[in-house]
């Protein structure tokens, strides 16, 4: 399987002030080192075509950092472009090492202008932009939040979602086509009838599913006050999402829940959907394809589960979102006074389902993959803080102090005619999302 690559590519001519240029080029090639362990660093300055055109040949870069260690003309940039159609670039233009009256020694910044206009008439997509020296933390985070963003866009290229039955009638917001995942993702959709993994959980003997079970009461807190049937159903499920997941190498789910589960089998899905999440595998439920990959998203970022629901309340004087959901939230996202209360569905009073308030942050971010009325994808980001608030209705629930003004916030997501349901990430995330939504060609609405 390819590794992802960073391609560090610093251009210029040698008519500059080389010795400040090779300083330059020396920092910059160990902080893109530090930050992406795999990246491309040419022996020397690319000071021209013919060493440019050569190294070229050598690398197969995810995202490609160009960088002006000296004035070049849009040439340099031009056989990048016409090597590299589809690859994410950062221009990098470094700061003029000395002002002194005397000699300009790099001239890098109008070498960046040269860059940016060949560019932009060569592709639809954006680049990103930063300019620094290579000690400069903006410069740094700058680098950091591009690659983060360029490695999520390469996972997204070997990603298997799952479509676990339809969307129930009404959540239609949800469905996606194969076609237009592969095509603005590069993600694999599959789809498997709800039925199936029914039919796979009722064949399980006990036995068979006794570790799932054991698995489940280390991590939740009264399963064993849920009738023993329901228990034994809820591990039967657990064996059936799993073993699907793992021999088709699914890494995100979204899953039909009612009125299957309930009617066909007697037993909620809510609580199997909540191990997957801290297994790993991004799981939402109504069948919710863009949440799920919206989930997925999230938790390559934080590296942990993100929490999926609706917004139910708003504070206007605590400037406060609750997000809710009958309860499939990752147990590792409960709050540690309660720990992951097992509880039973809200409307349908059958288990198991998850009971808990979520653990604070000092960091979230609320995020949506979300589509325009004329069929364009779009994303949503929204920064703020979790709140040390207990469970606020039957299901699990999180608070959220919006940094910007939550009421502003549901209006305009309410009159723009997006989705019910969201992610929230267990970081600040924002400007990953941003940048990759540029890489991706898609609209951005943050708050």
């Amino acid at each position: 399987m390819k590794k992802f690559q960073t391609a560090y590519i610093p251009i210029g001519v040698p008519t500059f002030h080389l010795e400040s240029a090779g300083k330059e080029f020396e920092k910059s090639a160990a902080l893109l080192r530090s930050v992406c362990e795999n990246t491309a660093v040419p022996q020397d300055m690319l000071l021209s075509i013919d060493k440019l055109s050569a190294f070229l040949d050598t690398i197969d870069p995810d995202l490609i950092v160009l960088q002006n260690i000296t004035f070049a003309n849009a040439a340099y940039a031009m056989e990048v472009l016409a090597r590299f159609k589809d690859v994410p670039i950062l221009l990098w233009t470094l700061r003029e090492p000395v002002i002194d009256g005397g000699r300009l020694r790099l001239n890098s910044l109008t070498g960046a202008y040269s860059a940016a206009n060949a560019i932009k008439q060569f592709r639809k997509e954006q680049f990103e932009y930063v300019y620094g020296a290579p000690q400069e933390e903006k410069v740094q985070k700058k680098i950091r939040d591009t690659v983060a963003a360029a490695k999520l866009r390469f996972s997204l290229k070997s990603l298997r979602l799952a479509a676990v039955g339809h969307t129930p009638q009404g959540f239609g917001f949800g469905r996606a086509l194969d076609l237009d995942m592969l095509e603005k993702f590069g993600v694999r959709l599959e789809s498997i009838e709800a039925r199936e993994l029914i039919d796979k959980a009722k064949s399980f003997s006990d036995e068979e599913c006794e570790s799932f079970l054991k698995d489940a009461e280390m991590c939740m807190n009264g399963l064993e006050n849920t009738p023993e049937k329901n228990r034994r159903d809820f591990a039967r499920l657990c064996k059936a999402y799993t073993d699907y997941v793992k021999e088709n190498s699914i890494g995100a789910l979204a899953s039909r829940c009612w009125p299957d589960f309930f009617t066909s089998f007697g037993t909620p899905v809510c609580a199997v959907l909540a191990m997957l999440n801290d297994m790993g595998v991004a799981a939402s439920c109504e069948a919710d394809t863009y949440g799920a990959l919206s989930m997925y998203l999230g938790m390559q970022l934080s590296g942990q589960p993100a929490f999926f629901g609706d917004p139910v309340s708003l504070d206007e004087q605590e400037n406060t979102i609750s997000f809710w959901h009958c309860g499939t939230a990752a147990c590792s996202l409960a709050r540690k006074d309660t720990g992951a209360c097992v509880g039973v569905h809200c409307n349908r009073k059958i288990g198991p389902t998850l009971e808990f308030g979520c653990k604070a942050a000092p960091e979230v971010t609320i995020f949506r993959i979300g589509r325009t009325a004329d069929g364009k994808f779009r994303f949503f980001i929204a920064s703020g803080e979790a709140l040390d608030r207990p469970k606020q209705f039957l299901g699990t629930s999180l608070v959220v102090r919006t940094r910007k003004d939550a009421e502003e916030i549901i209006r305009t997501t309410v009159e723009d005619g997006w989705e019910p349901h969201y992610a929230v990430i267990y970081k600040d995330a924002a400007d990953e999302l941003e940048i990759l939504a540029r890489m991706l060609d898609i609209e951005v609405l943050r708050f």
